[in-house]
């Protein structure tokens, strides 16, 4: 039996609705001449993963790039299942069942620990908590925050650390003009920090925050940003590579520093501080967060030529308030999949994921490669291409089709609780409901059906044969309960 023509589409299910989710099944979709079928399934009710609960609120432009994947949304071969959530709703087994192909795009969701002493303190948290927080993530919607104190530091200096650093420091009325959720905006037009401190193990001319982020702080004017200028002095390491390496990124960030260390403190009510060469060793206080203890470090090219932060006898204390740590993400173990505890990733061969106990590929099992942040680019957007090249030539050559494949899947019998709805349009509306009101539990009763495209509910405006093929799942809240 051939698979990929009319009679036999080619079945996919795809784990995860975040970037690389859609750019996945945007990859199998523009296959000339494969009749692909590909269900999305999502834990949670809304789709698109960081870009809706990753990036900031004052900045819209990157939540463009959810055009695209409106267009996938809208083949009517493409299915998403929202509120269903992979080894308590659906099993491994039965994807393997019904699928031809299964693609792991889940993504990098749990933040990478500290490992120092007392990090557990109340007052200290994962960047991405916050920032889930504050995009009204049904994850960290109910988290709290204490901005009672004037002080926060935050460890790590790339673009999350920026964005946490400067939701922060905005004024409310700003906050305001925002899709922030409404519970945050609340919590940060009272908060009373006046500084943030941001924490880099290594130097300026390694820093990972991006030069339009630094710019956008350097260019308000009601906030100061503070740069040691012993700091601008380069290491000769550092000295070495600027002059022997052309950066434009790096350059442009290396000179807006230096102008912002000459222009010093001017006065204003709020300022973000910048450090390098500084790494936490210790979280101070006894109840809750009261400093941080940081050893001064000085940097070492290592065996592959990159520079490294290596600790010096200088300590010193920062006072905080609150603690972020902002090093990046790292993946979680799924039931069933290989998981590689090392790397917090799913091992795989360009793609193909690799079986822990035989080293040997899975048949019909993939994975998208992780990243911490939204792919806006054609050349992130080509990283997604070129790893799951192999997905429909192995599917569509595979021996034994599964038992099921001609089956529709419906993960009705045990996700009891997950919503359907048709069109990308009816999903933006939706999702802005579930931002403003906040998720809830799927037992709760405040939850109802919104359309019955997947043939569970009534109340839905009738739509065309086309557009019913395509299913989205999410769960709304009823009006007044929320």
């Amino acid at each position: 039996m051939s698979v990929g023509d009319a009679k036999h589409p080619l079945r996919v299910a795809i784990i995860g609705s975040g970037p690389s989710g859609f750019y996945a099944a945007e990859h199998l979709l523009s296959h000339d001449g494969l009749n692909v079928q590909v269900e999305m399934f999502d834990r949670l009710p809304t789709p698109f993963g960081l870009v809706r609960a990753g990036v900031a609120p004052d900045h819209p432009k990157i939540k463009s790039v959810t055009r695209v994947f409106d267009k996938v949304a809208a083949n009517p071969n493409f299915c998403f299942r929202g509120n269903v959530e992979f080894g308590r709703n659906i099993e491994h087994e039965d994807l393997l069942e019904y699928f031809h192909a299964v693609i792991y795009c889940v993504g990098a969701r749990s933040d990478r620990r500290l490992g120092i002493a007392r990090e557990y303190l109340p007052g200290s948290h994962g960047a991405s908590d916050f920032v889930g927080w504050y995009n009204a993530s049904p994850d960290q919607r109910n988290l709290t925050f204490d901005f009672s104190g004037e002080r926060v530091v935050v460890v790590g200096n790339g673009n999350v650390a920026m964005d946490v650093a400067r939701v922060l420091m905005l004024p409310p009325e700003e906050l305001a003009a925002t899709d922030i959720g409404g519970h945050a905006l609340r919590a940060l037009s009272a908060n009373k920090v006046r500084e943030v401190t941001i924490l880099g193990r290594r130097g300026p001319a390694q820093a990972a925050f991006t030069y339009r982020e630094l710019r956008e702080l350097a260019e308000r004017n009601d906030i100061d940003v503070i740069v040691d200028p012993a700091d601008m002095q380069l290491d000769p390491h550092s000295l070495h590579d600027t002059s022997h390496s052309a950066d434009r990124g790096r350059d442009q960030v290396l000179d807006l520093l230096r102008e912002l260390s000459e222009r010093g403190d001017r006065g204003h009510d709020r300022r973000i501080v910048f450090r390098f060469l500084v790494s936490p060793v210790e979280i101070v206080g006894t109840n809750r967060v009261e400093g941080v203890d940081v050893v001064h470090n000085d940097l070492y090219r290592g065996n592959n030529g990159e520079l490294r932060a290596r600790a010096t006898d200088r300590h010193e204390i920062v006072p905080a308030d609150i603690v972020f740590r902002a090093i990046g993400y790292q993946g979680v173990a799924l039931p069933g999949v290989p998981f590689d505890p090392i790397t917090a990733t799913i091992p795989n061969d360009r793609g193909r994921v690799i079986d822990s106990l035989t080293g040997q590929p899975r048949e019909g099992e993939y994975v998208a490669p992780t990243g911490s942040s939204a792919p806006t680019s054609p050349m992130r957007r080509r990283r997604w291409r070129c790893s799951l090249r192999t997905c429909a030539p192995d599917a569509c050559a595979r021996r034994c089709c599964p038992p099921r494949c001609s089956t529709a899947f419906s993960p009705s019998d045990r996700a009891r609780s997950s919503r359907s709805m048709t069109g990308s349009s009816s999903i933006r509306s939706r999702s802005r409901r579930v931002r403003n009101l906040g998720a809830r539990d799927s037992s709760s009763p405040g939850w109802r059906t919104c359309c019955a495209s997947c043939g569970t509910a009534t109340r839905a405006k009738r739509r065309s044969p086309r557009s019913r093929r395509a299913c989205y799942a999410v769960r709304v809240p009823v009006r007044g309960r929320g």
